[in-house]
């Protein structure tokens, strides 16, 4: 990791295809092995760049402190709200690649829960052939939780037309493990019930957003895999309320003009992300 003169960081990975490998096994998905020189699915990219904060930076939630590479916000607990992302153009396995962050800045509000703060992370990934994907990040802090605060409202999500698609998932603490590992994502709720339960105030292990956002895509890949493996377009996904692990979930969506509109349902059919993918927008 290199810090430029603007303050941005530049990260360097080599792609290697065992990680994607890696989590088709651990999702067990039904797709053949990837071979150097395949394009990287969408999302994917997740498991490059892998950020190995040195163990003084961590916070006790396990991930990187605020103010190590986000900045900080004063606020010490950490979700993820949802993300923007385009795909101008390949991101082949087996070639280096190098990513550019920077923040583009943090919004202070108060909610129905106290003061937050959103920051917006932006992501440039260049191969090979230039830019493959620009990702917006956008994370929010709030205060602690507090025993015998009321779980936070859901509400129902869509109903499936029929001509919709749908998966079912539920993924054990195994699965949420591995996927950590393949990420480098050292926050606690994914794998320390105690901690989820006790500091967080979670009734389980919580589902990565990143990994349902990537489970929304696969979705699309079943539906449309022509148009997957090549896709240069826009993918838009936004949390609305945690998935835990051993629940019984779905993920879901239908066709619309220019893409399809996505979601992911809870075991008790509540309204976990929404996503939006447009196969030829170009800007976030």
């Amino acid at each position: 990791m290199v810090e430029t003169a603007d303050g941005a960081r530049l990260d360097e990975d080599g792609m290697d295809p065992w990680s994607a490998n890696a989590l088709i096994a651990t999702l067990g998905l039904d797709r053949p092995a990837f071979e150097a020189g395949d394009p990287l699915p969408p999302f994917w990219h997740w498991l490059h760049f892998r950020e190995a904060a040195p163990r003084s930076a961590l916070g006790r939630d396990g991930h990187p402190a605020p103010g190590w590479s986000i900045p900080a916000t004063g606020l010490p607990r950490r979700m993820w709200a949802g993300g923007r992302l385009v795909f101008p153009g390949p991101l082949p396995l087996g070639a280096p690649a190098r990513r550019r962050s920077r923040s583009l800045g943090v919004t202070n509000k108060t909610g129905r829960s106290g003061p937050l703060a959103f920051v917006t992370m932006q992501h440039d990934i260049e191969g090979p052939d230039g830019l493959a994907v620009r990702e917006a990040q956008d994370l929010v802090y709030r205060e602690d939780w507090q025993p015998g605060t009321p779980p936070p409202a859901t509400r129902s999500a869509p109903i499936l037309p029929p001509d919709g698609l749908s998966r079912g998932w539920q993924l054990n603490a195994t699965a949420l493990f591995r996927y950590s590992a393949l990420t480098f994502n050292g926050h606690r709720i994914h794998y320390d019930l105690a901690y989820a339960r006790e500091v967080e105030g979670y009734q389980g292990l919580v589902v990565h957003g990143p990994l349902l956002a990537t489970l929304m895509l696969e979705l699309a890949r079943e539906a449309e895999p022509g148009r997957m493996r090549a896709f240069r377009g826009r993918f838009a996904f936004r949390a609305a309320s945690p998935v835990f692990a051993d629940e019984p979930f779905t993920v879901a969506g239908h066709a619309r003009d220019r893409g399809l509109t996505l979601w992911v349902a809870g075991g008790d059919g509540r309204l976990a992300m929404t996503g939006d993918l447009d196969w030829a927008a170009e800007a976030l």
